[in-house]
């Protein structure tokens, strides 16, 4: 096979063989290796922009799973949400409802998580959105986690000590009434005896004869034991639980102050002192810094037909005693 080129030269009518020099030589050397080169890059761009490698095709496969392990996440993270949803109804709506305790708030449930941006890390990503969202809720659903656990410790002490609460809680009449006959001015708008004005009255009156006993209506401590104008001599127990009891307008005390008293102890003896018209024996129940309606609280003295009795009699006298 002829080496090299050569070009007809019609006035000899012969090939005279091409001479190139050396610098047309390395020119046309670099011409072909960079047309090579620029088809290279062409047939690279094309099939890459329409065929994945074997690596790219391996790292699809990966990140197809791994936004469906996500998905699969997220709905099992919903699933969990809603038992947890399940378990803090039923901790405020049933289990502090049992233990006279508040519902935690809502605002603490549901706070966030404070401090800088917890997920800058995982922004700029084209799966971003999936990927933070479901941080987020998981996230979320551990602060409520950590919430309803320190919930269900106070749940357990609770527990623990609800015999003590249940014999500390206001449950008795705080004088023998078993009749019901000693049953006076009940809790609401009443005529003052004396100002002749309709003022709201705070408490039960119990009239009995001068000397009468009274009694403690829960386990607790006599935090007060005093003298004033208004309700004369007066006794304030602490029974815990957010708990108090007053009796006030007695004769004389049967006790001290610091002293711890149980369900049925006698305290004191009822009388007329203070802004009182007549003998008796004016009872209050304190929950949570709030007086709140003592015939809710005497369910160890009577029947379900003495309860109603009761409420009938307390309602029926227009007029308080003090």
């Amino acid at each position: 096979m002829a080496k090299g080129k050569y070009k007809f030269d019609p006035e000899s009518l012969s090939f005279n063989k091409i001479q190139f020099s050396i610098k047309a030589k390395i020119f046309r050397f670099f011409s072909y290796f960079l047309a090579t080169l620029l088809i290279a890059i062409a047939y690279n761009v094309f099939f890459f922009s329409f065929f994945n490698s074997p690596k790219e095709k391996a790292l699809n496969r990966e990140i197809s799973q791994l936004i469906l392990k996500y998905e699969i996440a997220q709905k099992e993270l919903e699933l969990i949400e809603n038992e947890l949803e399940f378990l803090q109804k039923t901790d405020d709506n049933i289990y502090r409802t049992i233990f006279e305790a508040e519902p935690i708030p809502n605002s603490r449930r549901e706070s966030g998580i404070g401090g800088v941006n917890r997920y800058a890390d995982l922004e700029g990503f084209d799966n971003s959105e999936i990927v933070i969202e479901t941080a987020e809720r998981l996230d979320k659903i551990k602060k409520k986690l950590y919430v309803q656990t320190k919930s269900f410790d106070e749940i357990i002490e609770l527990a623990m000590n609800k015999e003590d609460m249940l014999a500390s809680v206001p449950a008795i009449q705080p004088i023998s009434n078993k009749d019901l006959k000693r049953t006076a001015s009940g809790w609401g708008y009443r005529m003052h005896p004396i100002y002749k004005i309709r003022l709201f009255h705070y408490g039960m009156d119990f009239t009995a004869p001068t000397g009468t006993e009274v009694f403690s209506t829960g386990n607790g401590t006599i935090i007060e034991v005093r003298r004033s104008r208004g309700f004369g001599n007066t006794i304030l127990i602490d029974h815990g639980y957010g708990y108090k009891t007053r009796y006030a307008h007695l004769n004389s005390f049967n006790v001290r102050k610091g002293q711890e008293v149980i369900r049925g102890d006698v305290i004191a003896f009822v009388g007329n002192t203070g802004r009182s018209t007549a003998p008796h024996l004016h009872y209050e129940v304190i929950q949570n810094g709030k007086k709140v309606n003592p015939v809710n609280y005497f369910f160890n003295d009577l029947s379900a037909e003495e309860y109603d009795r009761m409420i009938v009699l307390s309602m029926k006298s227009g007029q308080s005693f003090d």
